[in-house]
């Protein structure tokens, strides 16, 4: 496998999903690729530390033949103690990375057959954990900051910020010139505080960027952390606000279309930051070409995300929820 920063169609991932059968077409296939994935420069044994190419025992596991440990390929990332086919996940990958606009529960179910709602949803979320790598980019340049607010069916509440019944997500989004947009960064947040809004910029933006945002107070405290902090008071401009803060506005437009035209809307608050984490990852690799780099993008990352079991992924929800409360 290519260990350069380009990977190559049809050498490092299956270019089309004709290629796809023919790559994984048993088990072993699939164990092979996870190995290449997780450890690209070559088998590195976990207890003692030492390069070199393992043994394969019977069961499939990998024995190293310094220290004679032995480690299930499969360990400690998000396929581990499944009882499914890694077969059946590397099709929901490509599944999930070859749909221009993601993948719904119901989707998935009836495309692999699954017995039971639950599992499909399990699975896009587990997937969703792994589109997040915690050692990324923080994004840099002339970056935009602004609000807006998702969910909440009722007619005739309050706009803006201090809405009822919609959670507030935070977007940032690099601006280009003279024209276009960079990568972005978006999080749920419990309120429009001060507070809220600086740790969130201090945690996407590297220090020195030169960051775009309203008037609103809760972004005073930037210029003291380090940053650029040019503001723009949309009341005196005369400008709508998608005119003066296009990025933003354009991301939010965006991630809510998505949410009724994928999910129909039904995306429930205390998981909202899965979702996030989905879109962040689609739209950063919206210049792809082929569907099956983005495969590729998120095995790499599938290896390397820690086991997702289905109640770390409730709990991490209504920690969520709690802390938005």
């Amino acid at each position: 496998m290519n260990t350069r920063s380009n990977p190559v169609a049809g050498v490092d991932y299956p270019a089309t999903y004709q290629e796809f059968l023919e790559w994984f077409s048993d088990e072993a296939a699939c164990r092979r690729y996870v190995s290449k994935c997780r450890w690209p420069q070559g088998f590195k044994c976990v207890r003692c530390g030492i390069k070199d190419e393992p043994w394969i025992t019977s069961r499939g596991y990998l024995h190293c033949r310094h220290c004679g440990g032995e480690v299930s390929v499969t360990a400690g990332t998000i396929f581990e103690r499944t009882r499914m086919p890694l077969r059946t996940w590397f099709s929901a990958i490509w599944f999930v990375t070859s749909q221009k606009d993601g993948a719904s529960a119901l989707g998935l179910k009836h495309v692999l057959g699954f017995g039971s709602y639950q599992t499909a949803w399990t699975w896009l979320h587990k997937l969703r954990t792994a589109m997040v790598r915690p050692d990324r980019d923080r994004l840099c340049g002339r970056i935009e900051v602004d609000e807006t607010y998702i969910g909440g069916t009722g007619k005739g509440g309050k706009r803006g910020r201090g809405s009822e019944r919609k959670e507030i997500v935070v977007i940032a989004v690099e601006i280009h010139s003279p024209k276009g947009f960079g990568r972005i960064r978006m999080q749920r947040i419990p309120d429009v505080s001060e507070k809220s809004l600086t740790a969130f910029v201090c945690d996407v933006a590297e220090k020195g960027s030169e960051i775009l945002t309203d008037g609103w107070s809760g972004y005073s405290k930037l210029a003291e952390n380090g940053y650029i902090h040019t503001k723009t008071i949309l009341s005196d401009t005369g400008d709508p606000a998608h005119v003066s803060m296009p990025g933003v506005h354009r991301v939010a437009a965006l991630i809510k279309r998505w949410i009724l035209s994928t999910h129909q809307g039904s995306v429930s608050p205390k998981h909202l930051e899965y979702y996030l984490d989905e879109y962040t990852f689609r739209f950063n690799r919206r210049s792809s070409r082929s569907r099956g780099l983005l495969f590729f993008r998120l095995m790499q990352q599938a290896v390397q995300a820690p086991p997702q079991p289905y109640r770390k992924l409730v709990e991490r929800g209504r920690e969520a929820q709690n802390r938005n409360m």
